[in-house]
């Protein structure tokens, strides 16, 4: 439910709540990460000081899915987000802050690496004109299209509210973004009881301030679980290769067969099914430069 770098708070199957160390060192197979154990993860644990409520994990459970990213001090090494997730949730602001698309695609590309379904939310909608607010509605007409659900919500406002809870009701969601984008204002709308810290967002930098510092789970009703997460400066991809990276963009991903070689990076070769369809606008030119990012190792990770 909750890791604070040493212990971990695991949930047992009454519901009963204890505070938990790892058994030794564990390394998962084939996935070099900075963090063996994740919210969201299924484990074995035995107990160790009833009055204490302590408790030894002794084996981590097969995971389903995991979202991961790229560590900010290990470069060579993942840091799992959340596992074993029924969705997604990205939550998005056009500004104060503002969230890239380059973002947007890196977060929906990790995702789809594990078919985990991904809704995003674009927030605060009360501070955008009239102009910005017909933009918004085009990124999301172009995400939609894509098949990814998208709403609009003002926690001040108490706009889209209710259908933020539907959105979340009676799955496992990952609540993912940028510091400053509203994550904990929107959950205390919707969970008053939870009472989660905010920040306001410094005008200087139009930068969020990190409120939660550790991955936590929360169940807002029976069934309903939401891991609420550290705000994401960067998303470095990791464990991918970058030839499966076009593989998980689904625009991309129905016209691979067309290109002239099997081994196309869509990159500067010829006859090219993506780069022709880019240029006919069958594929947004933003999802083409998201993908020569990615492809490009990508500098530009917000």
């Amino acid at each position: 439910m909750r890791s604070t770098g040493s212990w971990y708070e695991v949930r047992t199957a009454t519901g009963a709540m204890l505070q938990c160390r790892l058994k030794g060192k564990f390394k998962i197979k084939g996935l070099k990460v900075t963090n063996p154990i994740a919210v969201g993860d299924k484990v074995v644990f035995e107990i160790e000081d009833e009055n204490r409520n302590t408790g030894i994990i002794n084996d981590i459970l097969p995971r389903e899915n995991y979202i991961i990213r790229q560590s900010v001090h290990k470069t060579a090494h993942g840091h799992l987000l959340a596992t074993n997730l029924d969705q997604a949730v990205l939550i998005a602001t056009l500004n104060f802050p503002r969230t890239s698309l380059g973002f947007i695609d890196r977060f929906l590309v990790a995702a789809e690496s594990f078919r985990i379904p991904t809704v995003l939310v674009f927030n605060k909608l009360d501070l955008l004109n009239e102009e910005q607010i017909a933009y918004q509605q085009e990124l999301a007409d172009l995400y939609e299209s894509l098949n990814y659900k998208c709403i609009f919500t003002s926690a001040v406002d108490g706009i889209g509210v209710d259908e933020f809870y539907e959105v979340l009701k009676d799955k496992v969601s990952l609540l993912s973004g940028h510091s400053g984008v509203g994550k904990s204002t929107l959950v205390n709308a919707i969970a008053p009881n939870l009472d989660l810290r905010t920040s306001e967002v410094s005008t200087f930098a139009n930068k969020g301030v990190h409120t939660t510092t550790f991955a936590e789970m929360f169940e807002l009703s029976h069934g309903t679980f939401i891991i609420d997460s550290p705000g994401i400066k960067e998303l470095g991809l990791a464990d991918m290769e970058k030839d499966e990276i076009c593989h998980y963009f689904p625009e991309m991903l129905e016209i691979l067969d067309e290109c002239r070689f099997n081994n196309c990076k869509h990159i500067d070769e010829p006859n090219c099914a993506v780069k022709e369809a880019v240029m006919d606008g069958r594929i947004a030119e933003s999802r083409y430069f998201s993908y020569l990012s990615m492809m490009d190792g990508g500098d530009n990770r917000k």
